[in-house]
């Protein structure tokens, strides 16, 4: 019975002891921004912020887009993108501190344009998914 017991503490100890030895701390990485839109490959330019808990550490735009953007400097960053907009596809990556905070990380939509430059009346169907 001693012999369990012992066996059974050391188990315990050793698993504890492991547990404590990884770091769990923040994981620098990329994040997507993905458009959902009832409209897809009908819009040509998007106007939209990134409320972040910290600064993005860069941002990178999705195939066939052009990227306009603030100074990644304030946990608030604007950006603007052209080209043909499509739904579900990454419009954008993002740099993070922490990828494991990717629900903090909330985009909003200011403006759509279609190709004649005509807005398009917001909600409307749009949003922004930030995802892993």
């Amino acid at each position: 019975m001693k012999r369990l017991f012992a066996v059974t503490a050391f188990a315990v100890v050793l698993i504890v002891g492991v547990s404590c030895g990884k770091d769990n701390g923040p994981v620098a990485g990329i994040l997507n921004v993905r458009l959902t839109s009832p409209n897809s490959g009908a819009d040509s330019a998007i106007v939209f912020t990134i409320n972040s808990p910290a600064p993005l550490t860069s941002a990178t735009a999705g195939a066939g887009l052009r990227l306009f953007a603030q100074p990644l400097t304030g946990n608030v960053t604007r950006f603007a993108l052209t080209g043909r907009l499509t739904t579900a596809t990454t419009i954008l990556t993002i740099g993070v501190a922490n990828v494991n905070a990717a629900s903090q990380y909330v985009g909003t939509i200011q403006g759509v344009a279609q190709p004649n430059y005509a807005l398009r009346p917001l909600p409307g169907g749009y949003a922004l998914t930030v995802i892993r």
